[in-house]
């Protein structure tokens, strides 16, 4: 695991069902994270050199996510910044701020105009993929200005995460990806990325 990570991050070893039935466990018997004790918890996690510990922080929050105030996105920003790499970007996206732009849409335009003007890979990743699950949803045009923002970007998790959006919004309305790819120049990774879906 920690080889597949890069070596970026220590381990304990623990499988995800093994983990996610821990976790299941331990919140029958404890309950979720106490409302005041939240950032404590969760930032001690993030803390810790064993990665699950911060898989562990991701999937309690998730428990609350529809029920969390606006002023939640400070503690999802510091976990977006902090220890940052793909595989805890991509559940904040979709599992945590996903959910709070549907619940505070007034939030969207002045976080993402900051994230997107940060230069932070992450936050920029964040702003791509928070729609991921939203289908019909989701706003293309919105969409389209992230992209044109990044699409000569040299990163690779950026040009992975246009590709990957496009593709997932392929199965809503796959004319528009295909008309949009062929009239934009992206990367060939984005590209790959986003016609996978129509070409399988």
């Amino acid at each position: 695991m920690k080889d597949y990570m890069r070596g970026q991050f220590a381990y304990f070893g623990l499988k995800a069902p093994v983990r996610k039935e821990l976790t299941r466990m331990h919140r029958n018997k404890g309950g979720l994270i106490p409302e005041e004790e939240k950032e404590v918890i969760v930032k001690w996690c993030w803390n810790q050199p064993q990665r699950e510990y911060q898989y562990f922080a991701m999937e309690m929050l998730d428990k609350v996510v529809k029920r969390e105030e606006s002023s939640i996105i400070v503690l999802y920003e510091y976990m977006i910044t902090t220890k940052s790499w793909w595989d805890t970007i991509d559940y904040i996206a979709t599992h945590l701020v996903g959910p709070y732009f549907k619940k505070f849409p007034d939030q969207i335009i002045p976080l993402t105009n900051r994230w997107m003007s940060s230069e932070n890979v992450w936050l920029q990743r964040t702003c791509l993929l928070f729609q991921l699950k939203y289908k019909k949803d989701l706003n293309v045009a919105l969409l389209e200005e992230f992209i044109e923002h990044l699409r000569l970007s040299k990163e690779f998790f950026i040009r992975k995460a246009i590709g990957w959006v496009l593709r997932e919004y392929s199965k809503t309305n796959p004319d528009y990806v295909i008309d949009y790819v062929d009239k934009n120049d992206l990367s060939g990774l984005s590209k790959r990325e986003a016609l996978k879906w129509i070409n399988r």
